[in-house]
This record gives C-alpha cells, structure tokens and sequence, in this order.
C-alpha cells in the first residue's frame, strides 16, 4: 500500500466519524447503552437495538489471574474454562447440547483482570439461555473428571508452546519486566503450578471473587433495559455479596534501572525479538496521546516510523509493531518482531533509533493527521456486531469510561498535539533501560546490549 493510498483510506474512515458527529443528538444516543445497578451491586448495560431477533451477553467478573496465589498460577483461566462443563443440574454436555439445540453460543475465559462468560442467542430462547447463564455463574460444580481432563489439556497447551518462540519470547519479556506481579506469569498457568490446582482450591476461587459487586453484565439486541433488569433480577437478584472485601493495594513492579537482555537458543532461521519496558493502566489520563504516538511509532502498520525503516527501508523484517497494553494495573510497552539471525543486532538498533527520534522531536502534521484518522475512523468498526458491542460495553464499565464514551472518543483523540505526543514519548518510552529478549540461533545473531 502507498503512503497515499493509506492517508487516502484514513481519511475516508475520518470523514464516517465526522458524518455521526453532525448527526442530531437524539440518532446519536441510541448507541449508548442505558445503566443500572441491581440491588445487589451487579452494574447491568443494555443497547436495546431491535433489528433482529437475537441478543448478545458479555459478563466481566473481578476473578482474573491477577488475583490467584503465584504457586497456582492458572487457577483462574482453569476455573473459568470449566464454568461451562457443568453447571446447576446439568452436566457439560447437557449444556453444549442445550446450547446447540436452539443455535445459540456460549464460551467462558480469563485473562489477568477479570473472568468473562460470553452468549449469544435468539431472543426466543432468552429464558433458556438465562438460566444457564445464572447456573454457570452461580453453580459450577466442577466435576473431577472435566477438571482432569482440562488440566491434562491446559498442560498439553504448556507444552506445545515451547515449539513457539513467538510465545517464549513474549512470557520471557513478562516476566523481566513484572517479576513476581501476576502479569508477569502466564495467565495459563506453568506446568509446575497447574498440577496442583484441585477442586477445592476452584471451589474456594469462585466463593472469594464470584461475587455480585465485581460482575458487569452487558446486553445488546432485541431486549429493552427494563426487561433484561427483569430476568436478571430473577436469576441473579438472590446472589449475595462477597464478605471477604477488596484485597489491599498492591505496588506495581519497580521500573527497570537499566538495560536487561535475555537469550534463548533455538535452531532458527528467524530470531523471535521483543523489546520493552513497563508502560501505562488504563486510568492514565495520558492514554490518549500514547495512543496517538505509538500509532505514529509502530502501532499504525505500513504508516509507522519503525515498520517504514525495519521493513520498507531495509528489509530486516516481515511483521514489525509496537504496542502499549493498558490495563486495570500499568502493562507493558513492548516493540515485536521477527528477523534473519544476522540482522536482528541492525534491526534491534533501528527500533531503539526510531524510540529516540520520538523522544527529541516533534512529530510531522502529516503523521500526526494520520494517527488521528486511522485512530477515529477505525472506531466504530469496534461496535458493528452485537459481540463486539457488549464487550465494548463491558469494557467502557470495568475502566469507567462513563457511557457516552463512543461520542467522546473523536474529540480525545483529535484533541492530542504534537507537543503532547513528543511529551509522553519523553515520559513513557525508555530507549536506555529496558528489556530485551531474542530466542534464535544465538552464534549467528551475535546480539549484545546496544
């Protein structure tokens, strides 16, 4: 794709962005989502949109890894995996059968900040899919057998990613960089701690971090607020609230105090390369003009500094990008990519390069227009299914974002300058202390801390 052809493509995506925004104020408000509280404290979101005959669910609960002891790392992936293989009354494959009998969808997963349980149904089958969901939610029962045969899975998962240097480098990085913090271990869990993960201990997870106070339901499609505050009251009113309270505040990794590099050998053609730093939670009032840097950095693709040197200029690398993941507690800044053995020590010093120019001068109107382009006319394609609106939804509670956040997006974005982009650059991007880390043929890549 040519420069052009990319500004040319942002633009047209900018002009969709600025079309919603000229429309009335009423057409606007149907795309934000009613909020109410439940007695309870579960936090309920609803976009009533009446189209079609089908609604989405997405429910966050506050059970992510982040909360598990480190000698049962992967106690909260492996309980929210078996969420759905049995449930109330009903054996795991009483409820797949249930599930696919009326075409409807259902999957459960965790992630370092939180547990999700994800449906999709016909709206005639909401009672159906409801009561499922509250026993999901409610009554896991965990059978030995689906947990012997999850833990055999999850280790067999374990075990196939030491054949992805992708994935040992990338779990290399967390842990350099977050140490002992939950972050820094994979949300999977190791073969040393999965082992030891029973039923008691699954039993004892969900009692302590199950709770009704830490659970956000959002619900999109032919459903209204007051009907879904309804059957949720009915199915999930009586879930009582946890009385172990919020565990007390836990610091956050101390930053690198200097240049760190880990090897791994592998016998490769291509050398896996990660490179980073901690960077920004999701509450930083800067995450905006992050957004916009990074994207002018290595996050904007074919349009980035990094990609335009590493790949277009000199051909060390296919894939190339850098991104900030932002999280309830501050994650991670990491550039990724793979290259020939002989060129990663040339490829890694571009990247540290490029950092810098970012750092010692202001960006171009060009690049900044760009961004700002790429940024918000990519937006809405966040929210054109039912799925991705409820867990956009989802998302806007967990971070409080406040409801009207899809309108205010445009103008946080195209609020940043290029003053502001060269000040966080200076503030969150580190080009001498920093993680480095290279799984390859290590004799032909030769790599040494630039």
């Amino acid at each position: 794709m040519t420069h052009d052809t990319f500004r040319g493509r942002a633009r047209a995506a900018a002009g969709l962005v600025l079309l919603a925004l000229l429309l009335p104020a009423a057409a606007r408000a149907a795309a934000v989502a009613d909020r109410v509280e439940l007695a309870n404290g579960i936090r309920l979101l609803v976009a009533e949109r009446r189209s079609l005959p089908v609604v989405a669910v997405e429910v966050l609960v506050d059970a992510g890894s982040r909360y598990e002891p480190a000698d049962k790392a992967g106690l909260a992936n492996l309980m929210a995996d078996l969420l759905t293989h049995g449930a109330g009354s009903r054996t795991g494959p009483q409820i797949d059968e249930a599930i696919d009998f009326v075409g409807a969808s259902l999957g459960s997963g965790a992630s370092g900040d939180g547990a999700s349980v994800s449906m999709r149904f016909l709206r005639k089958d909401l009672d159906l899919a409801l009561d499922i969901l509250a026993d999901v939610l409610l009554r896991p029962t965990f059978p030995e057998d689906e947990l012997n045969r999850k833990r055999t899975e999850v280790l067999g998962a374990i075990q196939k990613k030491k054949d992805e240097p992708g994935q040992v480098a990338g779990e290399a990085f967390a842990e350099m960089v977050f140490g002992p913090h939950p972050y820094g271990r994979p949300v999977v869990g190791t073969e040393q701690t999965v082992p030891g993960i029973a039923r008691a201990d699954l039993q004892a997870f969900h009692a302590r971090w199950y709770r009704p106070e830490g659970t956000i339901v959002a619900m999109a499609g032919d459903i209204s607020a007051a009907e879904a505050r309804a059957a949720l009251e009915r199915r999930l009113g009586a879930w009582s609230r946890g009385s172990g309270g919020a565990p007390p505040p836990r610091p956050a990794p101390p930053a690198l105090q200097a240049r760190r590099l880990k090897t791994i050998q592998r016998s490769l053609t291509q050398a896996n390369v990660v490179l980073g730093h901690m960077g920004i939670d999701r509450a930083n009032p800067d995450f905006y003009a992050v957004q916009v840097m990074n994207y002018i950095l290595g996050g904007g693709g074919f349009g980035s500094r990094i990609t335009e040197v590493v790949r277009e200029k000199n051909g060390w690398a296919y894939d190339i990008s850098s991104h900030f993941a932002a999280s309830l507690e501050p994650g991670s800044f990491n550039v990724t990519f793979q290259t020939k053995s002989e060129t990663a020590q040339p490829a890694i010093e571009a990247v540290l390069a490029e950092i810098r120019r970012m750092r010692d001068g202001p960006v171009e109107p060009r690049e900044l227009d760009d961004a700002k382009a790429f940024l918000t006319g990519n937006f809405p394609l966040r929210m054109d299914t039912l799925g991705k609106m409820v867990r956009l939804m989802a998302g806007i509670e967990l971070y409080g974002l406040g409801l009207d956040y899809p309108d205010r997006y445009p103008q946080l974005i195209n609020a940043v300058t290029a003053a502001a982009v060269q000040r966080v650059a200076q503030k969150y991007l580190d080009p001498d202390r920093f993680a480095l880390v290279v799984v390859g043929d290590l004799p032909k890549a030769n790599v040494k801390l630039p």
